[in-house]
């Protein structure tokens, strides 16, 4: 759409779940996660884009940015719009469409509240770096080189801290519905 292929160059334009998972991220994270929290969280592969083939690299690579928070609150939005219907589909199963539609929309507003936390290689950090002022990039470069590691640290040794942006996204999920 703003011309870079590298995704599709990648073999990551599928719906084959194979070619997205991330060793650390979607094994190794979950099960450390569940040992040492007793709760799961991981993540995919991030979707390859190269700023340098976008044709207005400046405003389109913050357009992709936005895009996965985007469409997880598209989607967490639609979840709330069907729970009010999902009486209609009542099963008499474990799962009940109104779990499903209830899990489908949280998990799509922590994904999103997550994802715009202002770390690379979230898109969070995207939005930063487009609005910062130029005088601020040698500061923000010597941050940016050890963001991971704060996110892990995040993730792994601070969980309190998450917990604000996930109860802020589950406050907010609880308004939708």
């Amino acid at each position: 759409m703003f011309g870079d292929d590298t995704a599709k160059r990648a073999g990551r334009l599928t719906l084959n779940p194979i070619a997205h998972v991330d060793p650390f991220g979607t094994i190794i994270l979950p099960v450390l996660l569940i040992f040492t929290t007793g709760r799961a969280f991981g993540y995919a592969k991030p979707v390859p884009v190269n700023p340098r083939n976008l044709r207005h690299p400046r405003n389109q690579s913050l357009l992709v940015s936005l895009a996965g928070p985007a469409v997880n609150i598209v989607l967490a939005v639609t979840a709330a719009l069907l729970l009010p219907h999902a009486v209609l589909f009542r099963q008499p199963r474990a799962w009940s469409t109104e779990d499903v539609l209830l899990n489908l929309g949280y998990a799509n507003v922590l994904l999103a509240a997550f994802n715009l936390i202002p770390l690379p290689p979230l898109d969070g950090s995207a939005i930063v770096e487009r609005l910062l002022p130029r005088a601020w990039w040698p500061g923000y470069l010597r941050v940016r080189q050890y963001s991971m590691g704060l996110l892990l640290i995040l993730v792994l040794l601070l969980p309190g801290v998450l917990s604000h942006v996930f109860n802020s996204a589950f406050d907010l999920w609880a308004h939708l519905i």
